[in-house]
């Protein structure tokens, strides 16, 4: 049933199995619908002073990864902190949720508990990607195998029909994950098979005419109530800012390497606040120094960089932490960069996306 035959294991890193990196090994750790205590920002900015390179690293799916962790001891700080609550499920608490919606938030507990109670779906390959949205369609476009949205079910981005309420969302996810398992063959992602109608065939629920939503990716960034919507520069929080975070409150990091901070924060120039602010376009992949397969420091060149459209930096053609949605793609070559395609010296980099930011 899969339309592409996967060669070599899924090799998702996590916290047992680390990415071994040109700056030491990656541990990524989960953090189901983002959600996250002050107590554990804390537990995680202790841990990546004393074990990793000093900072928190923002993932595209709302994880947070530590680098360069050479020292050990960092599943039993996860443990007692309560962000490893299964270690035979923990590369498999893949869950996505709107962060401004309570219900979302709510359903995404509920399912990482139900997950990790369920001892086969241990076994999901790592890619394999739960969203829960609450209607804003925010996270309902960040490339979810399953997704509900607002009482619509989503296999692959895609509509099927099926209608539940969010008393069955979570049964209803985890229907289609044992499914996936017994059909994937060797795929890793839904959208590798050639046929997604037995995933929920069984699964009751009203039926509707599939229909294409609308997406609205991005957490608002400033005030947001009494919370506040910040940006760490490139989603690399130093181990002080992520202190400043816990001393706020909680917290819930998206999938776009943004944060909802849930109390009033004191001011930092390494988290944006402003809405306008120009580098809020622009993401890019860790590069040189930190990855071995990056041709440039794409960071240090993206920091040259003024108001551009959305843009995405990376080192090497596996665009790593790539947005799910439209942007102008940045790849590094051997002696300057391809833009959507086009060779450009570093040195006009800036004038050409200034330019697509007004095409």
């Amino acid at each position: 049933m899969s339309t592409s035959a996967r060669v070599r294991a899924d090799a998702c890193p996590g916290v047992f199995a680390t990415h071994d990196a040109a700056d030491g090994p990656l541990a990524r750790i989960r953090l189901p619908g983002g959600a996250i205590t002050a107590d554990q920002f804390r537990a995680l900015a202790d841990a990546a002073d004393d074990l990793g390179d000093g900072a928190l690293h923002l993932t595209s799916r709302g994880n947070v990864q530590l680098r360069g962790v050479t020292r050990p001891g960092l599943a039993g700080r996860l443990t007692a902190a309560g962000l490893l609550p299964s270690p035979s499920h923990e590369r498999v608490r893949n869950i996505l949720a709107s962060p401004l919606s309570d219900t979302a938030q709510k359903l995404a507990s509920a399912l990482d508990d139900a997950l990790c109670a369920v001892p086969e779906l241990a076994e999901l390959p790592g890619r394999f990607l739960f969203a829960l949205d609450g209607g804003r369609g925010d996270v309902a476009g960040e490339g979810a195998d399953v997704c509900w949205r607002d009482g619509a079910v989503l296999l692959a981005g895609e509509d099927t029909g099926l209608r539940v309420t969010a008393e069955h969302a979570v049964e209803t996810l985890l229907s289609v994950a044992r499914a996936f398992l017994r059909l994937r063959g060797t795929a890793w992602r839904i959208s590798e098979l050639a046929d997604t109608t037995p995933l929920i065939e069984r699964i009751p629920g009203e039926t509707a005419e599939p229909r294409r939503f609308e997406v609205n990716p991005g957490l608002p960034i400033g005030p947001i109530g009494d919370a506040t919507g910040i940006a760490p520069v490139f989603g690399r929080l130093t181990s002080a800012q992520a202190r400043k975070i816990a001393k706020a409150g909680n917290a819930v990091v998206t999938p776009w390497r943004s944060i909802l901070v849930l109390g009033p924060l004191e001011a930092d120039p390494g988290l944006i606040t402003d809405p306008d602010a120009p580098s809020l376009g622009i993401s890019a992949c860790v590069g040189q120094p930190g990855c071995a397969k990056s041709l440039a420091d794409v960071r240090a060149d993206a920091a040259l960089v003024g108001r551009t459209p959305r843009v995405h930096f990376a080192g090497c053609e596996r665009r790593c932490g790539k947005p799910a949605r439209e942007h102008v793609d940045v790849l590094a070559t051997e002696d300057g960069y391809l833009v959507d395609g086009v060779y450009v010296p570093v040195g006009e980099l800036a004038r050409t996306l200034a330019e697509k930011g007004t095409q």
